[in-house]
């Protein structure tokens, strides 16, 4: 249940704390006053998308936070007990919209994502637009509210996993079958391809290696003539060569030494030095006596090196990924040689998953026309008390004109109403007034969130179109949903706010340079004042008055509990 809704910064509202309580609240006000904002804030801070509009001149953010006390609401409390955000019985949710329109979502003081936020919202927050009536004309609407009736949810996902498995599997036949014609050609392409690369002896390819045995090849000239000066420097020149200048200051420092012992390290070092030299000088003149020129075995590298550079151009692939290009085309070889096997088991495959598909979807429909009859019982008496005693409501469930498996199962299912007797049931759009449309759509919603387990409701003006005594049995069914959960409902209907439990009036200050809404809650003679305004207008005379009191003791009899609510 929502506890309270915090607001500042947001359009017209500088600052809002709001309290609400369990049963039926409502807001009413004068057109403008600011009421659909409070309705804005909420979707906000349950995860609508933001932007900078949304911020109140003058303000670096907006910012809304939600309080919810989780004992009514075990599948959020679950959530977040999964997702490692949950703490005691409370839950704290917080939405900020910076001018930029950047906005940050918080649950229990930790940073979310919006994805995260709307998975909570949807356990805790359930909101009835006021354009209802118009999506309840759309085919797939109609079907997610049979669907969430019935609670058909896990048989539904079971049959698009299926239909998925399905789709998949047939599209990867399809194009095993289409493949196979050309078969033979791209077998062939890929014998000679596979031996043209072959030749490269792959099995010890190492393009690195070739590479660098090609580079000394080809620079041996240079590598020897370089390599016999430094041989001659380090050793072999007998008038400057390092080794001899070692010798001469090893000999020099000696001698000094035995009136400075103190070099006696340093001509260890030098003595070290000069067994160094040495030994380099040998290893390099070894090195270089070992070194032969090739001339054809530069030639054959030259050769090699070029093929496997036009065959990777060829292949779009680099030098060293040539070994692995051999496997892929390995792969798809041996696929074709095996794509009769693959296609015989992938056909079966196919059968498989459409007789599963098929038996799925058969149970699907047998869920669906059980509770279609029950909810088409519902709706129909609803919408007699609703003010079309003669209205019939039907959902009907026939067969797709396809047999190809489609999402969410074979049926096609439509709402049909007969508003009078002895008329053929026709779909919604092609019977219903929009007064008739929002009856029948306030009816839908009403029956199917009465099984719901969302602790929080909300209906925002969905009693459009409706007045006068039909207007007061909307009230009574709402307030109905009240008795095992939170309903808020902004209407300008009298007759509705009377069946409230707690009234919420919405209203603007033009006092300062910027418009400002403020909410406050209602006691029992202002009620009737705002009543009374909702029923004459501008002018209240004391029959209009008389007549909302004794609307509202009628509905909702006893006072209402002190609340805090603060604002500017």
């Amino acid at each position: 249940m929502l506890l309270n809704l915090n607001i500042i910064d947001l359009a017209v509202v500088k600052s809002l704390d709001l309290d609400l309580e369990k049963g039926m609240s409502v807001l009413t006000g004068e057109t403008g006053a600011g009421k659909s904002i409070l309705l804005t804030a909420l979707g906000l801070a349950l995860g609508d998308r933001a932007d900078s509009g949304y911020v109140r001149p003058n303000s670096k953010r907006a910012e809304i936070n939600l309080e919810f006390d989780l004992a009514d609401a075990p599948q959020a409390q679950q959530w977040l007990k999964d997702n490692e955000l949950d703490t005691e019985q409370q839950c704290l949710i917080r939405r900020i919209v910076n001018h930029d329109g950047r906005s940050k979502a918080y649950i229990n003081n930790r940073p979310v994502t919006l994805q995260a936020l709307q998975e909570l919202s949807e356990k805790l927050v359930e909101i009835h637009g006021q354009h209802a009536h118009l999506t309840l004309l759309n085919a797939d609407e109609q079907r997610r509210l049979l669907d969430a009736y019935a609670k058909n949810q896990p048989l539904l996902d079971s049959v698009n996993a299926c239909y998925r498995q399905w789709h998949q599997t047939s599209k990867e036949l399809a194009n095993l079958i289409k493949s196979s014609v050309d078969q033979t050609e791209r077998e062939e392409l890929l014998r000679y391809q596979i031996e043209e690369l072959q030749q490269l002896d792959l099995a010890n390819f190492s393009y690195a290696e070739l590479s660098e045995e090609h580079g000394k090849l080809a620079n041996l000239g240079q590598i020897l003539s370089t390599g016999q000066e430094q041989v001659d420097m380090l050793y072999e020149n007998d008038r400057q060569s390092v080794n001899q200048m070692l010798n001469h200051c090893l000999s020099e420092l000696s001698h000094i030494a035995q009136f400075a012992p103190e070099l006696n390290e340093i001509c260890t070092m030098l003595s070290e030095a000069q067994i160094q030299v040495e030994e380099a000088s040998l290893q390099l003149r070894r090195f270089l006596e070992s070194q032969e020129a090739d001339p054809h075995r530069l030639e054959a590298l030259e050769n090699q090196i070029g093929i496997i550079q036009s065959l990777s151009r060829k292949h779009h692939v680099t030098p060293d990924e040539l070994p692995e290009l051999v496997g892929k085309l390995e792969q798809e070889l041996d696929g074709l040689a095996h794509s009769s096997e693959r296609i015989e088991a992938l056909t079966a495959t196919v059968e498989q998953l459409l007789a599963q598909y098929h038996q799925l979807a058969a149970h699907l429909s047998g869920q669906r026309k059980l509770s279609g009859k029950k909810l088409q019982q519902k709706i129909s008496a609803m919408i007699k008390e609703l003010g079309m005693p003669q209205g019939e409501f039907l959902v009907d469930i026939g067969a797709l004109d396809s047999a190809t498996p489609k999402l969410n199962g074979k049926d096609k299912i439509e709402f049909l109403v007969s508003a009078n007797p002895g008329l053929p049931a026709k779909p919604l759009a092609k019977v219903a007034s929009g007064g008739e449309l929002s009856r029948i759509s306030l009816a839908i919603q009403v029956t199917t969130s009465s099984d719901k387990t969302t602790p929080t409701m909300i209906f925002d003006e969905v009693d459009s179109g409706i007045g006068g005594g039909i207007a007061e049995i909307v009230g009574q069914k709402l307030r109905s949903l009240s008795h095992n959960r939170q309903v808020m409902c902004v209407t300008h209907l009298p007759q509705v706010a009377a069946q409230a439990h707690h009234h919420l009036y919405v209203e603007k200050n033009n006092q300062t340079d910027i418009t400002s809404s403020n909410v406050r809650l209602l006691e029992t003679e202002e009620r009737i004042e705002e009543i009374a305004r909702m029923l004459g207008g501008v002018n209240i005379t004391a029959n209009t008055l008389a007549h909302a009191k004794e609307m509202l003791f009628q509905s909702a009899p006893g006072t209402q509990p002190e609340r805090t609510i603060t604002g500017n």
